[in-house]
Order: structure tokens, then sequence, then C-alpha cells
């Protein structure tokens, strides 16, 4: 696991008074944390989880982090513990075969969940709680969505359940109205800002926390796995670009090919919301993502409708951005899209 101090993540104070208010016998047994990306629902959920296995609690109800409990789980191996995520959503994914990346990539299938029922069903190793953390649960197919939903209809008084989810609309409302609902939303910039600074994201941290949408925890991710440097050099890319789209593709080509975790997804959101801050700054004088990097010359010149078509047609390219079968041509495509839409109205 993953921790953030949850003391660290000042916004959750709320939400975890409402879970917690009453002590840990008035918890739900099935909890579901939605929100946008970023926010720190994941981070929640494992502290959480911690807390509902921790054999020595404090007095302000935190996991000790001291106990057998505590170590098994930070090590990844608690008897009593399950976490369910989409098939590649793990490092180790990065061994699999191409081929098996591409079948089971971001789906939650049925058999994940079938391998539930023996650990929900059978008793618990340490005479203690049992805990089902799923991350990501818009993930489930429809079979995996509908053997979880017999679990959820009458599990043991032991087991809990905690769901997160930043897509609740892709989730079966039978499974929703199983569950406690627990809203997050993102931060004040006030919050977020501090807390990025204790992360050492001080002095830019208003320019990423806008280009995340307010989401702090998604901030503090690519600075972990390298990618502000290539979010950098991207937006870059985008405020002068070379006219030539194959100039503009190798470019962009080196990017992903560098040593940090940028992937192509992450390219082609980068290149959507350019387009969406261009449209929203020439039409209304506003911009929304970008707002701290420099602004190009000639907006006003640009016609809004050619940009916001661009940033709907990109939709197609984010399809099959995590696979694309020749990326440098997929790129090329990309770019001749882009620069199109800059072309000034006549």
């Amino acid at each position: 696991m993953q921790y953030f101090d949850l003391q660290q993540l000042r916004w959750s104070s709320v939400i975890r008074e409402q879970l917690l208010g009453q002590g840990l016998e008035k918890l739900p047994h099935a909890i579901l944390l939605v929100g946008p990306t970023g926010v720190g629902k994941t981070a929640f959920s494992e502290q959480l989880a911690a807390l509902l296995l921790c054999e020595s609690i404090t007095p302000e109800l935190t996991a000790c982090g001291r106990c057998q409990a505590c170590h098994w789980l930070e090590a990844g191996n608690h008897p009593d513990f399950r976490r369910v995520a989409p098939d590649g959503d793990d490092e180790a994914e990065e061994a699999a075969t191409e081929k098996s990346r591409k079948r089971g990539s971001s789906i939650i299938r049925i058999d994940q969940v079938r391998e539930l029922e023996a650990f929900v069903f059978v008793g618990s190793h340490r005479n203690g709680n049992r805990v089902v953390l799923v991350t990501e649960a818009e993930s489930m197919n429809a079979p995996a969505a509908n053997a979880l939903l017999k679990i959820l209809e009458e599990p043991p008084s032991s087991v809990y359940f905690i769901l997160v989810s930043s897509r609740t609309k892709s989730l079966l409302p039978t499974i929703r109205s199983r569950c406690r609902v627990i809203p997050f939303g993102t931060p004040d910039a006030a919050a977020a800002a501090a807390w990025l600074a204790d992360a050492g994201l001080d002095r830019q941290a208003a320019r990423y926390l806008k280009l995340a949408g307010g989401a702090p925890v998604r901030v503090a991710q690519w600075k972990d796995q390298e990618q502000l440097a290539p979010i950098d050099a991207l937006v870059d890319s985008l405020i002068a670009p070379p006219a030539d789209p194959i100039v503009l593709a190798a470019r962009w080509d080196g990017l992903l090919k560098g040593d940090g975790a940028f992937r192509m997804e992450g390219l082609v959101e980068g290149v959507q919301r350019w387009l969406f801050d261009l449209a929203q700054e020439n039409i209304a004088g506003e911009i929304r993502y970008h707002g701290g990097w420099q602004r190009p010359n000639g907006v006003k010149s640009l016609n809004p409708v050619a940009l916001l078509g661009a940033w709907r047609e990109i939709n197609q390219f984010r399809r099959s951005a995590n696979h694309p079968l020749n990326q440098l041509l997929f790129l090329e495509n990309l770019a001749a899209h882009y620069l199109r839409a800059l072309r000034p109205t006549a």
C-alpha cells in the first residue's frame, strides 16, 4: 500500500468524523467512496482498512502501525485483507506479455470477484475483522458487478467492503444502494497548496493544481512518478509547435520514451486540455487548466469552432491511447489534428 498520512490530508477530516464520530462499532459494512481522481479517496480507503485490521488501535482511532497486523498489511500479506483492482493496475503487470495486458487492461473480471467468496464466507485467520478493498470499482464488467452484488447481499458481520470510484454512474445502481456513499470533493486551493508545499512542491503548486483540476494527490503522484518535467515539455511543445506534424510527433515520441511514467493517455489528455483552454480563452477570455504557463501569441486569431472540433475528435484518440498499433503513426495523426485546429480564421 502507498500511504498518505490522513492527518496531512486535512480536507478529509470532516469525512473521517462523519464515518468514525460514533466509533468503529457504528461503521457501515459496505462503504463507497466517490469523487474525482486525485483527491485522496484511495489513501483514505487504505488508512480505513488499516484501522479495521489493527490489533492495537490508538485512542484517536488510527492504526498503531506497530502491531503484527499492521506489519503484515504494510508488507502486503495480511491474511484477512483482499484488494481487488483492474488488471494492469499493478506494476507487476509490466512483466506480463503485451497480448495479456491488452486483453485484461482496466477491467475487474468475474474470477477476481469469485475468489472473494471463499475469503468472505470462511472465518477470520486472526479472529477479527476482514476487509475487502475494491479500487476503481467502476471497472467491474457486468458479470463481476453482479457477482459482487450477490456477496454484498448477505455478508458476515465481521467483513467490511470498501469501494472506491471516480465514475459512479458506471456502477450498478443496486451496488450503490447496498453501500453508504461518502462523497469526496476537491479541497480548497489553500489547503491543497499547503499540502503540496509539505510534499516539496512549493513554488509551482498552483500551476499543477489547476492542470489536475484541483486534485492535490494527483499532483503528488505526478511528482513521485517524475511526470512534471514531461508535462512541462508537452505544454512547451503546444505553446510554440513546429509547423510539421512529423517533427511535433517525434518530439512527443521522445517524451514517451523517457525514463519517467509519462504515458500516451496523459499526452492525449494534455493536448485536449490545451485545446479546451485555447477555445475558452478565445471565447470568454478565461483559462481553466494552464493559467500557470506562458500564453501563446495570436489566440484571438484562432477559430474556436475548429479548436472545439479538434477537442471532440481527440476523444477518439483517447479510446486507443493505451495500445496504439503504431505509436509514431498515432502521434503523427494526433499532431496533424492539433496543428490543423491552430490555423487562423480567414
